[in-house]
């Protein structure tokens, strides 16, 4: 299940800014389970993951710690990154970015700032995972963003970013490595990405 509001209000008006609409977002009173983004404009809440997603993160990050350029801090701590031309604001699944990016005191992070982006799709999230996010992202000037689809179970990687977007991806099933591209320049082995068996 994913709600959007369409036209989020603050005491009773549309927001007049990209501010006042990063200030909604600070207030809403989620329930327990959820998170809230802004896709260009627009709040959209969505359900946390499922378990198993933590074990697909932690092997994406034990495998690409040892290849962080220097000075970037990877994690897949809850952070709001902004981008402002695009107004949208994300908390990625999994990010790394400069030190510098978190010396503040603020919760809207410089998403200008970011290195790497990774997101495991969900089927409410999906969609805009493979669209707005590809868009955003690469015009932001992220060098590497990898999808991983959970559902069709393979993982993309997009780099050299553009005002259009990301110019090059490359596609792997989940079981094969996939090159990720400098800044990184090492191999994530997909194996262990699909969802358990229910048994």
């Amino acid at each position: 299940m994913t709600l959007m509001t369409e036209q989020p209000t603050i005491s009773g008006g549309k927001p007049d800014s990209f501010e006042e609409l990063l200030d909604i977002l600070d207030e809403l009173d989620l329930r327990d389970g959820f998170k809230a983004e802004i896709y260009r404009g627009k709040i959209v809440v969505s359900p946390w993951s499922k378990g198993y997603y933590a074990l697909v993160m932690r092997r994406v990050c034990e495998q690409l710690q040892s290849c962080l350029p220097q000075d970037h801090h990877l994690s897949v701590a809850p952070f709001l990154f902004v981008f402002p031309g695009d107004e949208s604001a994300y908390g990625p699944d999994i990010h790394a970015a400069h030190e510098r990016v978190f010396e503040t005191d603020s919760n809207r992070l410089d998403g200008e700032g970011l290195s790497f982006v990774a997101e495991l799709t969900s089927p409410a999230t999906r969609g805009d995972d493979l669209t707005d996010k590809v868009e955003v992202y690469g015009r932001a000037g992220v060098p590497v963003y990898l999808l991983l689809d959970m559902q069709k179970e393979q993982a993309t990687v997009f780099w050299t970013p553009s005002p259009k977007g990301y110019e090059s991806h490359c596609t792997q099933p989940f079981g094969e490595k996939l090159h990720i591209p400098a800044p990184f320049d090492c191999s994530l082995d997909t194996t262990g990405f699909q969802a358990p068996v229910s048994g």
